[in-house]
């Protein structure tokens, strides 16, 4: 990972506008009720006029998606000084952060996006106590201008591209999301750890009780909107371990993993009964018959309706076949 432009302290650049109304959103995950981080996506115009962006408790991540933008801000009517901002650089802003006023301006005529990610500080200060072995406070704690860093960008454009779906991912991908996040961050974007107490070290890991203990509660849960933290309270971890220990024991992330069950418990009702597509869904967990013909077709490469088809086509194939071989045995009786 490398900074490619100096620091926000030594700088000055910092975040651009977040929500004023020059910007234009539209995208949201308010839209699609995720849990754990809000996300806000934003077409940026190509002068972008100097407004007032509110005092944030949180952390912020902007990504930045497109053509290049010179960002200026200012606090209390101060001077404006700033820099540019091009495809792929991230801004980081731990927060809290004070109200200030901003303008920009593009440096090319490519269309610019951001993406706009708050962790609550809640999250970051939990995930600091876990990973660090101690409070967020103490840790030396400087906003980043420019910054690329691959993982973040992925993370946050894997984000991005959900919030662009039809029918985005749920509250677990998410969750599960914020919380890498927050553990990258804290890991490598906060220093002063000098005095840190000892880190509890990671459990073992999931024992085989453990483990179906929890398959039994995600399949009897499967309607419900399952959480990080609920499921990590089943087995006694915390998030943050609980996250990296499932995937230890299940070779895949907890989100993989329930949706793979939500596609099987599917599967299993289209072939065993004649539901509408609608409770089909409901009962597995999805938002609706939309997002279930979305994921099906993508997980198992065909709609719901046609995998229906298909497999009352085979059971009637084989109900002909069991006949025809009865009646065979009765002729020869």
């Amino acid at each position: 990972m490398t900074a490619r432009r100096a620091k926000a302290s030594e700088s000055s650049l910092n975040l651009p506008p977040t929500e004023p109304a020059t910007l234009q959103l539209y995208r949201s995950s308010s839209e699609v009720g995720w849990e754990g981080l809000c996300a806000a996506a934003y077409h940026v115009p190509r002068e972008l006029e100097s407004d007032q962006a509110p005092a944030a408790p949180d952390l912020t991540l902007l990504v930045y998606r497109g053509g290049p933008m010179h960002v200026e801000r200012r606090q209390a009517q101060g001077s404006w000084r700033g820099g540019d901002l091009y495809q792929g650089d991230l801004v980081l802003s731990w927060g809290p952060s004070p109200a200030y006023e901003g303008r920009a301006w593009s440096l090319s005529a490519l269309p610019t996006q951001i993406l706009n990610l708050h962790l609550s500080r809640e999250l970051v200060s939990r995930v600091a106590e876990e990973v660090m072995g101690v409070e967020l406070a103490r840790l030396e704690l400087v906003d980043l201008v420019g910054v690329q860093d691959p993982l973040l960008s992925q993370v946050a454009l894997a984000l991005w591209w959900e919030l662009d779906q039809p029918a985005p991912a749920g509250s677990l991908y998410a969750q599960s999301a914020a919380q890498l996040l927050a553990v990258h961050l804290v890991r490598h974007y906060s220093g002063g750890h000098a005095r840190l107490r000892a880190v509890p070290p990671l459990p073992h890991g999931l024992t085989d009780r453990q483990r179906e203990f929890l398959l039994e509660f995600i399949r009897e849960h499967l309607s419900e909107p399952l959480s990080l933290d609920t499921l990590a309270q089943q087995v006694g971890f915390s998030p943050y371990h609980f996250a990296r220990l499932f995937r230890q024991a299940m070779g895949a992330s907890l989100h993989q993993f329930v949706l793979r069950q939500r596609l099987a418990r599917a599967q299993q009702l289209l072939e065993q009964t004649d539901l509408p597509l609608a409770q089909v869904a409901l009962a597995c967990g999805f938002a609706h018959q939309s997002h279930l013909t979305q994921v099906f077709k993508e997980q198992v490469g065909c709609t719901p309706r046609t995998y229906r088809r298909g497999a009352q086509a085979q059971c009637f194939d084989k109900k002909r076949t069991n006949l025809q071989e009865k009646q065979r045995l009765s002729r020869l009786s």
